[in-house]
């Protein structure tokens, strides 16, 4: 054996055994998950039957240029079964250039509880934390909701989300299930349909239930008023302000549930270029959110929370350096570039690690009633293609942070029309 095929040999051991421990500790999560779907079951049945005296809420909604949608979004919010008279909608109007505005005015006058907040061309435009900040210093309210503006979300949603805040004073927020609603649009859609559910049911659902952790989303999700204050508001140089400001939630000493029965739909990527922008927006947020508190976490209170968030926040990179060290050297022994002399059953531990991944994410498609044949097919297909995409978003989003020189720029998803959506999700 030479000295290139020993090195290249402990390469390969060490992808194995990284994609190992990540396909284990998702395993555990899985298992969790699973109690939390059970558990939740029975605590939204007692939810249902008592009574709450609901605070006073404020969902901000940041909308910059959002006229596809935000009319099905206000229909949506004005439905939420939550006193009238303790909700407001505010509707943040960032500098659009299109009728958005002129659609909330319309929904205004028709209920008072909306009302329109409108940033300026020149002053606008510099990212939904931003949009957030300048509406929250007009919010007087208890609770703060915040829903984007493409999100539809069930009636029930928002008054499941704060009777949380009320049963458990620990909280410092909640976030509810988020769900595609133009899932049947194209085979990209059916793709991030599956990655969506069984995150929320393996790593938000299963963590939440091993150790009370929880990251907020972008939408559906609740804060206490008074902790946001604390906090000074969101991060305005985070792409993934949710992310940032989860941390700093938990840093405060409060902790953060995810509810799985507040649902809310939300309009996802149809075509590729568009999920390439988005998720290299996501990459290159969690960059800023490691720089910002990668050096804090030997501080935190709770090292299990230390450790979570180190292993959250390095997914992207684990799972890159494993998949990409390992195709790499599949190539070259194929080519009979390299020879891997190591014996062992390597492709039985492959064959065992693409099993798990098909029954993971099956079971969790399950809680949502979503277990088809067809499923089954998609999330095999996944595995080959969709999941191997990240290196490719990763390598752009390092690419994007060199040629930008550390500038981050709000870089809005594209929405479709809405008459395409209501067409896909009847499918």
């Amino acid at each position: 054996m030479t000295g290139l095929e020993v090195d290249l040999s402990a390469l390969f051991v060490l992808a194995v055994i990284l994609i190992w421990f990540m396909i284990a500790y998702q395993f555990v999560l899985t298992v969790f998950g699973y109690i939390n779907y059970v558990r939740s079951l029975r605590e939204r049945t007692r939810i249902d039957g008592r009574d709450f005296e609901f605070p006073s809420c404020t969902i901000l909604v940041p909308a910059h240029n959002e006229e596809k949608v935000i009319g099905r979004t206000l229909e949506a919010l004005c439905a939420l079964e939550y006193p009238s008279d303790r909700l407001t909608i505010l509707i943040v109007d960032d500098a659009s250039t299109d009728a958005t505005g002129e659609i909330v005015e319309a929904a205004g006058a028709k209920d008072p509880r909306v009302r329109l907040l409108t940033i300026p061309p020149g002053e606008g435009g510099r990212g939904k934390s931003r949009a957030l900040n300048v509406a929250f210093r007009q919010v007087a309210s208890e609770v703060v909701a915040v829903y984007d503006a493409d999100n539809t979300p069930a009636p029930s949603a928002l008054r499941y989300l704060v009777a949380q805040l009320l049963l458990f004073p620990e909280l410092g927020a909640a976030l509810g299930k988020f769900r595609t609603v133009n899932r049947n649009a194209t085979l990209l859609t059916r793709f991030i349909n599956i990655e969506t559910l069984s995150f929320q049911s393996i790593l938000q659902a299963g963590r939440w239930q091993m150790h009370s952790i929880a990251t907020l989303p972008g939408t559906n999700f609740v804060v206490w008023t008074r902790v946001l204050r604390e906090l000074n508001g969101w991060d305005e140089d985070a792409l993934t302000e949710d992310s940032e400001l989860s941390i700093r939630i938990y840093q405060l000493g409060y902790t953060i549930k995810y509810i799985p029965y507040a649902v809310t739909f939300e309009q996802e990527p149809q075509v590729w270029r568009v999920w390439v922008r988005q998720r290299m927006r996501w990459v290159r947020g969690n960059n800023y959110v490691i720089a910002k508190f990668l050096r804090e976490l030997p501080g935190f209170r709770s090292k299990r929370l230390a450790f979570d968030l180190l292993y959250t926040l390095s997914l992207y990179y684990l799972f890159f350096f494993a998949i990409v060290i390992s195709l790499l050297l599949f190539v070259l022994s194929v080519a009979n570039l390299v020879n891997i002399a190591l014996p062992g059953p390597y492709t039985l531990v492959w064959m065992m690690a693409f099993v798990l991944f098909i029954g993971e994410i099956y079971l969790a498609l399950s809680y949502d009633g979503e277990d088809s044949a067809t499923n089954a097919a998609l999330i095999a297909l996944m595995y080959f293609t969709y999941c191997q995409l990240w290196i490719y978003v990763v390598l752009k989003a390092w690419y994007a942070e060199v040629a930008s020189k550390g500038e981050r720029v709000w870089d809005k998803t594209e929405r479709v029309d809405p008459d395409l959506e209501r067409r896909s999700h009847a499918g």
